[in-house]
């Protein structure tokens, strides 16, 4: 098969004509890849972080977890999935055997594998997806491959933090910092269930498209105060902060930016600067008694309703993609990356 593949941290990627194709165990399907979308996920890896947590890949390595595709081949047991099955994968993948799976939170699972980190990914023309039955979600025809892949990340990331994890309600103050991929899946999600939703980032264009996807107000933060801001738009603190970086200064400001009682959501994983280690402001969150709560991925049975208000016109997570390209273009869009100079979401859906 055809794949990009990370042979060192920070070098371009080196295209492959002839991968080895991956095996299909007994509880395996191979889906064949039809698009996958370019995460900064991916650029955590390709720079070499997270090894702090156990998901700094051995080279090579073939990244990607973001994506739809259809099923090739079925391994002997697997009962749910037949070739042909279009699909998507959530990207936190569980045992279905553990506790936290046989309680429906496949997502933290105890024996967890991060697609594309603790195995091979997407960015090749098939992929492995191991325990099918547990993990892989059937695609509605009516949503294409290209919408579809951001539904294996970013978009499910970010609806499992805000519709799960936030305790949203109508009318709230939902204030995102960074507007990536995940914080601009983040503020369309909460502006359409009823929240009202400030976007801080540093990037004009960025913060424009926020304003597209349901924010009502931005913040500049390379110009402005953020928290100050925050204070003024919302008039004593937002209800909800959703750091989607990663980075001190947002994660702190994000908690800085909350009134008495709410709710900080952290989904931004940290940089080597960091090493998964942040100073917080410990007195404030006493005195004001603010919650934290960590967001990772999405479990399988949340589909439903996320693909439901994605088929009803409520959700529109095509509006996230700036651009397609091909597989040999994806080392770009990692490089650029660097520079936080990528719009919404890229996807690969030319192999």
């Amino acid at each position: 098969m055809k794949a990009a593949v990370m042979e060192d941290f920070n070098k371009p990627l080196v295209i492959h004509e002839n991968f080895q194709d991956p095996d299909c165990g007994p509880n395996d399907v191979i889906v064949k890849v039809e698009a996958n979308g370019v995460c900064r996920s991916d650029w955590h890896a390709w720079v070499g972080d997270w090894e702090w947590i156990g998901l700094k890949p051995e080279l090579p390595h073939i990244l990607g977890h973001e994506f739809a595709g259809i099923i090739e081949e079925v391994g002997k047991d697997v009962k749910r999935f037949k070739k042909g099955d279009r699909v998507v994968v959530p990207f936190s993948l569980g045992c279905g055997n553990c506790e936290h799976c046989q309680t429906g939170h496949q997502n933290v699972c105890e024996n967890l594998i991060i697609f594309g980190f603790s195995c091979n990914g997407a960015y090749a023309q098939y992929a492995r997806v191991p325990f099918a039955d547990q993990n892989l979600v059937h695609l509605p025809d009516s949503i294409d491959f290209t919408t579809a892949a951001s539904l294996g990340c970013r978009f499910m990331t970010s609806f499992h933090a805000v519709a799960d994890q936030s305790g949203v309600q109508a009318g709230d103050f939902f204030t995102v910092y960074g507007a990536g991929g995940v914080g601009l899946a983040a503020i369309q999600i909460a502006n359409a269930l009823g929240a009202r939703v400030i976007a801080v980032d540093i990037d004009d264009a960025k913060l424009e498209k926020a304003k597209e996807l349901g924010a009502f107000a931005t913040v500049n933060s390379r110009r402005d105060n953020p928290v100050e801001a925050v204070m003024e738009i919302t008039k004593g603190g937002s209800d909800i902060t959703l750091d989607a970086l990663g980075i001190a200064e947002t994660c702190r400001n994000a908690i800085l930016s909350l009134r008495n009682r709410g709710v900080h959501v952290q989904v931004g994983l940290t940089t080597q600067e960091e090493g998964g280690m942040i100073a917080l402001p410990t007195d404030l969150i006493v005195a004001k008694e603010l919650q934290i709560r960590g967001s990772l991925g999405m479990q399988p049975h949340r589909y439903k309703d996320l693909l439901a208000m994605v088929e009803s016109g409520k959700l529109h997570p095509e509006k996230l993609i700036s651009k397609t390209i091909s597989l040999e273009e994806a080392s770009g869009v990692l490089e650029s990356m660097s520079q936080y100079g990528t719009l919404g979401s890229v996807v690969i859906n030319r192999f």
